[in-house]
């Protein structure tokens, strides 16, 4: 159902390995990019995927290595790619930050006439189809306005087949609207309700994206039973007063937050060039076994009723 794709792992600075922070959620025609850190549409190009139907930033906080890459993205998409729609959502201090760059790309006051559209991110619901729901988590970091991004599958109610067969239903039209919760008249007259052959319904899946914290308290509930939880590494134990000063957290408090929600996988990203992949993943699956370090590039495949997939995009380069 969700396909997450990370542009970029490293925190504050790049490193040879790892750009800046950025990544990917696709979910059936809807793209959303979350953050867009220096050199993310470069490698947007390196996985193969471009710019199509790229209309939608989410940016969890204003600071730099989250924003800059704005700059030239809007450039591209306006210059290149015919853009006609772009919408950045962001809290005031992201958005005022946001503006700038934007006024530098287009020219001041042209903002309006540039196809991008400033929005202001404020918790609850913010994007809704019939298959998902996307909401907005406030968060806490340095500054005001922080936020992550909880994606769900709408509920769902599984259709039994064997019912339908003991009641004679035919395969087709009749079967599919029941399936979408319509009543439907059988060759025989006889009218068959949905409830009649639809089970209990069922959690869909959960991806819950969580950018830079300095506190994970207030996450477990909406981080409860997440299929796939992301969230920053970017200080070990050994390092925790560093971790507090500059409003980060450490892997072992992601993989304490992981255990408690009870989720499925946990994902970590914003790596510090201090560590290595194998520091940060040893102190993580201590306490929660089932970490990965993302690396520029993975994309994670969330389906409620199948395994996590995990594969990296560099094979699509040319």
């Amino acid at each position: 159902m969700f396909e997450l794709v990370f542009l970029g792992t490293s925190a504050s600075a790049p490193s040879v390995q790892r750009g800046l922070s950025s990544a990917l959620v696709m979910v059936n025609e809807h793209r959303f990019m979350i953050d867009c850190g220096e050199g993310t549409q470069r490698q947007l190009l390196r996985t193969g995927l471009g710019f199509r139907r790229l209309d939608k930033i989410l940016l969890t906080h204003g600071h730099l290595d989250h924003i800059l890459g704005l700059g030239g993205l809007a450039s591209t998409l306006g210059r290149w790619e015919a853009l006609e729609e772009l919408n950045i959502y962001g809290g005031a201090m992201t958005l005022a930050r946001v503006t700038m760059l934007m006024e530098v790309v287009f020219g001041p006051g042209q903002i309006p006439n540039s196809g991008v559209t400033l929005n202001l991110l404020e918790p609850g619901l913010l994007f809704e189809d019939k298959n998902f729901t996307l909401t907005v988590v406030p968060v806490q970091h340095r500054g005001p306005d922080c936020f992550a991004f909880l994606f769900e599958e709408k509920e769902r109610r599984p259709f039994l087949a064997e019912k339908a067969e003991a009641l004679g239903i035919p395969h087709g039209p009749v079967r599919r609207d029941l399936t979408q919760g319509l009543p439907a008249t059988l060759p025989d007259g006889r009218v068959i309700q949905p409830e009649e052959v639809l089970g209990p319904p069922q959690r869909g899946a959960r991806l819950f994206f969580v950018g830079d914290i300095s506190h994970t308290g207030a996450l477990h509930k909406p981080a409860e039973a997440a299929d796939l939880l992301v969230v920053e590494a970017t200080y070990l134990e050994a390092d925790r007063q560093l971790a507090k000063q500059h409003g980060h957290i450490t892997a072992a408090a992601a993989a304490r937050l992981a255990r408690n929600a009870g989720v499925r996988q946990l994902v970590l990203h914003h790596v510090s060039r201090r560590y290595t992949t194998q520091q940060v993943l040893d102190e993580a699956q201590a306490i929660f076994p089932d970490t990965v370090v993302a690396s520029d590039l993975d994309s994670f495949s969330v389906h409620k009723d199948k395994p996590i997939t995990t594969r990296n995009l560099r094979q699509r380069q040319q």
